[in-house]
């Protein structure tokens, strides 16, 4: 068997969805003997995900330290950089993840097969204009011709791009559902927690687990926690994961602003989150919009029942094994729960703000699977029906297949 040479290339080593599929890859691709680089566009001091000898860094320097024409100069060197690190290594095959990475791989004047990948709702992300973002929305009419596919993680994706987006070449885009190492995740769910860790879940938790960032919209999902406390629901919110300091702040003081600091418990960054998750009795998403979150996967392969918000129709795909369609929120799902869409600019609201009608909506579901252990077993039940199509060999390998494309070209 003739081994491959594979090309990951990623924006950042956080932790975040597009990091996690990159380590995921990139350990399933060199146990069947393939050699793997990866490319991060930027690598940081505090990077979470670490590829060893395996790592080439195009920046040590954050987009956001550099002056505009510093910056300028770096994206124009990308493809170049790209079309280099192929050759050197005799790449025969590159997934490019997220629209930075993707641009500047169907930019690059390399020749290898070029895999692309897309994940979350185009018309929803780039819609607040700017330079680069109206670049991303070109190139789904021009560069992208040159991928020979374009992966989609799920089909709400796949619909937006063709429908709202304009793309203009569906012959190379396909849906594969991101592949999770579910045996990795759930060793990695029995290391022990510190005892200051371990007596936050001493009790019931809720945990919200990902960058916290704006379009996550987390004041939601505390203005709606502090609700299911005012019930007399005994509970603790608990944040895994780092963000900007203006955003963390802004939800800190909302926290103090409802005298729940005793209540909720912000952990930062952490290495193995797994073990955390485990022991939730619910994870919580309260974003305005998302493409298939990641993390909604683990939390099942771990047994643990979701609430989310309608971000996206993908939700559904990731929570339910039934194809629906045309349904109605609150929508209870195999794997919890999903909420209606939930609206509200962060600087629109203080803890005296009234709660939404969607917030209250998502306070009732808190409290309906804190309340009732049916939730848990439901998704434990359903576990394999759920999880069949996150098998990691299984999208590894589709990823990289040639696809099977009409035989009627579009320009």
């Amino acid at each position: 068997m003739s081994h491959r040479h594979i090309l990951l290339i990623i924006p950042y080593g956080g932790v975040g969805g597009m990091e996690r599929l990159a380590l995921n890859l990139y350990r399933h691709y060199r146990s069947l003997g393939d050699q793997v680089k990866v490319i991060k566009l930027v690598r940081l001091p505090g990077d979470i995900v670490d590829f060893g000898d395996d790592e080439i860094a195009l920046s040590e320097r954050d987009l956001a330290a550099m002056s505009p024409l510093r910056r300028l100069g770096f994206y124009l060197s990308l493809p170049f950089s790209i079309a280099r690190a192929v050759r050197t290594h005799g790449i025969t095959h590159s997934i490019a993840m997220g629209d930075m990475g993707n641009l500047f791989s169907s930019l690059s004047p390399s020749r290898e097969f070029k895999v692309a990948s897309l994940h979350s709702l185009k018309s929803v992300e780039l819609a607040s204009g700017g330079i680069l973002n109206r670049i991303f929305r070109l190139a789904y009419r021009t560069s992208y011709r040159r991928l020979d596919r374009v992966v989609c993680i799920s089909q709400a994706i796949r619909r937006d791009l063709l429908e709202r987006c304009r793309y203009r070449f569906p012959d190379n885009l396909d849906v594969v559902y991101n592949p999770h190492d579910l045996t990795a995740i759930n060793e990695s769910a029995t290391e022990a927690l510190e005892p200051e860790e371990a007596a936050l879940f001493s009790g019931k938790a809720v945990v919200f687990l990902g960058r916290m960032t704006g379009v996550k919209a987390l004041w939601h999902l505390i203005r709606a926690f502090e609700a299911v406390l005012r019930r007399g629901q005994e509970a603790r919110l608990v944040f895994i994961g780092d963000g900007d300091p203006d955003t963390t702040g802004y939800l800190q003081g909302l926290v103090s602003g409802y005298g729940i600091g005793e209540r909720v418990t912000f952990l930062g960054r952490r290495s193995n989150p797994y073990k955390y998750l485990a022991r939730a009795d619910v994870l919580a998403l309260s974003s305005h919009y998302e493409g298939t979150p990641n993390v909604i996967v683990e939390a099942i392969a771990l047994g643990v029942p979701v609430v989310s918000s309608h971000c996206t129709d993908g939700v559904v795909e990731l929570m339910s094994t039934r194809d629906l369609t045309g349904f109605a929120t609150p929508l209870e799902l195999e794997a919890g729960i999903m909420t209606p869409p939930l609206s509200g600019q962060r600087d629109e609201i203080t803890h005296e703000t009234p709660l939404t009608a969607a917030e209250l909506a998502l306070a009732d579901a808190l409290a309906a699977v804190l309340g009732n252990p049916g939730y848990r077993e439901s998704v434990r039940r359903n576990r394999d029906a759920l999880l069949e199509k996150f098998e990691l060999a299984r999208s590894a390998q589709a990823y990289l297949a040639p696809i099977i494309k009409a035989v009627a070209d579009h320009d």
